[in-house]
């Protein structure tokens, strides 16, 4: 099943980059270049570095040119992840060409890589989660509200297996089928967003 084999490598992802635990440390990737594990792998570790990103900005004694230079490298990180979704949904697209679609097939409304773009988030949310349940120096309070959370998460993780799996399945036997729409992201464009055209006059 895909979210079993995803699910590991993005918490594999996620204790490398903790290991070091810097928002600007490069990736260590141990899949080869090509393989769908490489990617799922690289998916999260974008989210990862994405995640600490948004910790970091938040900070309310940030500088300000510094704030702007972070912002800069979130806009940029969000097209990545987008990028790579569109990426798994390539993998998804290629592996059921051939499935002969029934005639009263269905349409989901998110791609199999969407899906997968939550399953990566949600690892994330687990680890830190759970960081929270455990961590010494908080009070028994919060310890035991963080953990109340983390199980509603753990329950959404078998959910969001079962899902995936249930949307794949119907992929493979021609009971629904996939229409990819790109993203197209609007204020990244130099000539769609008016700020950016304007200022090229």
């Amino acid at each position: 099943m895909f979210a079993e084999l995803a699910f590991p490598i993005f918490e594999e992802s996620i204790k490398l980059y903790h290991v070091i635990d810097d928002a600007y440390q490069p990736s260590q990737n141990p899949y080869d270049k090509g393989s769908i594990e490489h990617l799922l792998f690289a998916k999260n570790w974008v989210d990862t570095v994405q995640w600490h990103y948004e910790d970091i900005i938040r900070d309310p004694n940030i500088d300000p040119v510094a704030a702007l230079v972070l912002k800069r490298k979130i806009d940029a990180s969000n097209q990545v992840r987008t990028d790579m979704v569109e990426y798994i949904d390539s993998y998804f697209l290629d592996k059921y060409k051939d499935v002969q679609v029934k005639p009263n097939a269905k349409i989901n409304t998110e791609s199999p890589a969407w899906a997968i773009d939550r399953l990566s988030i949600l690892a994330l949310k687990i680890y830190h989660m759970n960081e929270e349940a455990t961590r010494t120096s908080a009070s028994a309070e919060h310890k035991a509200k963080c953990q109340e959370k983390l199980n509603v998460l753990l329950d959404q993780k078998n959910d969001m297996f079962i899902s995936i799996s249930q949307l794949i399945i119907d992929f493979e036997n021609g009971d629904k089928f996939m229409k990819v729409y790109k993203q197209m992201k609007m204020y990244n464009d130099d000539d769609l967003n008016p700020v950016l055209y304007q200022n090229k006059k």
